[in-house]
Order: structure tokens, then C-alpha cells, then sequence
């Protein structure tokens, strides 16, 4: 089955999506997602994108995620130990 490659264009309006208006029935809920491991790691990604629709705005059960990015070299586990420092004092 070939998969479609999205353009720039079309991945920057993903990344655009407004959570304050999306309509959380037009998202596909992260936890349908099956990640066959069988597959190439750009395989995998590609597959993601097609299951997920959105792979900047998903749902999880009721919840929508929003994902972003930023250039940096901070890592997730940084970042979160972080905030979870920050919580604790």
C-alpha cells in the first residue's frame, strides 16, 4: 500500500492546528495507532502519519495533545525533570 508523502505546506498546517477550535471529532485518538515494528524506521513514521492524520494534534480519549517542537539540544527527560523539579519545592 503507498502512503502519501505530504509537502511542507500541508505539514506546517498540521503544525497550525488551534486546539482552541479544532473539533475534537475530527481527531483520530492516539490510542487506535498500531506501530508495526516490522517496518523501517522511516516506514514507521510514514505509517504513524497516516494512522494518526495529525501527528501535531491527536486525541487521547477525551483529551486533545498538542505537540510542538523547539531548536534546541535540550532533551524531553531534561525538560520534564525540570518541571517536575520546579513542582516539587
Amino acid at each position: 500500500m503507498e502512503q502519501h508523502i505530504y509537502t511542507w505546506e500541508e505539514m506546517d498546517a498540521m503544525r497550525n492546528v488551534d486546539i482552541r477550535t479544532v473539533a475534537p471529532e475530527t481527531l483520530w485518538d492516539i490510542q487506535d495507532v498500531k506501530i508495526n515494528m516490522d517496518l523501517s524506521k522511516q516506514e514507521r513514521i510514514l505509517d504513524f502519519i497516516h494512522q494518526i492524520g495529525n501527528p501535531y494534534c491527536f486525541r487521547h480519549r477525551k483529551y486533545i495533545v498538542k505537540v510542538s517542537f523547539t531548536d534546541t539540544d535540550v532533551t524531553l527527560e531534561e525538560r520534564m525533570l525540570g518541571y517536575i523539579r520546579s513542582k516539587c519545592k
